[in-house]
């Protein structure tokens, strides 16, 4: 059984340790507490170098002190606080640096409420499982033979067709129902790559629908989007030697993920809220009357300095646009700070949470968005790459790591 090492402060109080512990035992996993003896816990706490004054975050600290040193086995390690602590919060980062300092194990951090449900961490628990078990095959950097690729988003549903390491067949939709979604897409993409379904070698499924669809098509991959995605970028970017920051904002949820040889050792999801997402984008363009596509285009003429706009409530994010527009600024500056205000949320909520490494690979549907890439150029001082068919990521990568499974 995988063991994940939990390091965490107020757990047990806020009602959530049961829900952490329902998640891992759901994916084959098991949380795991290093042992620390209480003399040893203010030597650990003097020499991480910050004193705080809760006992638990002094506990944490120790165990990860204990990982450090390689008193403790463990094969991916959980680092948990709660979102309304700011002691926490600094801890949780500090932690998370200093971990992967001095260990090789895949690290998630994450911030709770006490109304965090297992379905939540779910993902999370999943990608530690993946990136512990299956390393091999997200080390792999070819696909081979016939195999499909489907990604069952919260907003589209992608299909990609491979052939010995080249796409041959693609096609998206937005999702509707799972299950005709999924047949319209498959269908039109193996059309455009003069293949029957029957030739088929395999197909691998990830998005919120893998599960349905991986049923529905006796799918050799059901897998979480953070490992696919992940290995959908890199290959797609032609990065799975060294290392690389993926920046993918979703329709629903972020993520940023760090990968080292094509294999993740970092992530982080999800958000406070869906000002910092792809739907904030769709309804800016709504309001502005513009297409989704033309959006990127109309705030690269903009200057997102003229307006003030950074909200993390989509639905207030919406209430500075309106009074932006009121207040006679043009709609190139509202587009141009719409794209400014995601960039610096997942600056604020996603990259302190993983240490950015270069390159930064930009995917997703938003990669597509010319003035999201720029605000996140500005935000990070470097202009992330986009690789072709970015948005295809997920499908790629569930294509690409089916063919390691064919035999």
């Amino acid at each position: 059984m995988i063991k994940i090492a939990q390091l965490s402060c107020g757990t047990e109080y806020s009602g959530v340790q049961a829900e952490i512990e329902r998640a891992a035992e759901t994916v084959g996993a098991k949380m795991v507490y290093p042992d620390v003896d209480m003399q040893k816990i203010d030597k650990a706490v003097e020499e991480f170098g910050f004193n705080p004054n809760s006992p638990q975050l002094k506990l944490m600290i120790a165990r990860a002190i204990e990982l450090a040193n390689k008193n403790y086995d463990a094969d991916a390690i959980f680092i948990a606080t709660c979102f309304r602590c700011a002691e926490g919060a600094l801890v949780r980062t500090e932690l998370r640096k200093f971990v992967q300092e001095h260990v090789r194990l895949p690290v998630v951090t994450y911030s709770f409420t006490e109304r965090t449900k297992a379905a939540q961490l779910l993902t999370r628990m999943e990608a530690l499982v993946t990136i512990v078990e299956r390393k091999e095959l997200l080390a792999r950097e070819r696909q081979v033979g016939l195999t499909a690729g489907l990604d069952s988003g919260s907003s589209t549903t992608k299909a990609v067709i491979m052939r010995d390491n080249v796409i041959i067949g693609k096609y998206w939709l937005p999702t509707g129902d799972v299950y005709s979604s999924a047949e319209t897409a498959l269908t039109n993409a193996l059309a455009e790559a003069g293949v029957k379904y029957e030739q088929l070698e395999g197909i691998g499924t990830t998005g919120y629908g893998r599960y349905t669809l991986g049923k529905k098509f006796n799918a050799k991959l059901v897998q979480e989007e953070l490992t696919v995605n992940s290995k959908g970028a890199v290959w797609l970017a032609g990065k799975q030697k060294g290392e690389a920051t993926i920046i993918d904002i979703g329709g629903m949820d972020n993520k940023a993920i760090t990968v080292r040889d094509g294999i993740p050792d970092n992530f982080t999801m999800g958000g406070i809220c869906a000002g910092a997402s792809g739907r904030f984008l769709e309804m800016t363009a709504k309001r502005l009357k513009v297409e989704i596509t033309e959006l990127g285009a109309l705030a690269d003429q903009g200057d997102h300095g003229k307006v003030k706009m950074n909200s993390y409530c989509s639905v207030f994010g919406i209430q500075d646009l309106v009074t932006s527009l009121a207040a006679g600024n043009t709609l190139a500056d509202v587009a141009s700070a719409a794209c400014h205000s995601v960039a610096e949320q997942i600056y604020e909520q996603q990259l302190q949470e993983i240490e950015v490494r270069r390159p930064i690979i930009q995917v997703g549907g938003t990669s597509l968005i010319s003035g999201m890439v720029t605000a996140m150029e500005h935000t990070l001082g470097q202009r992330p790459i986009v690789p072709r068919d970015s948005q295809y990521i997920g499908a790629v990568g569930a294509a690409l790591l089916a063919s390691g499974l064919l035999g």
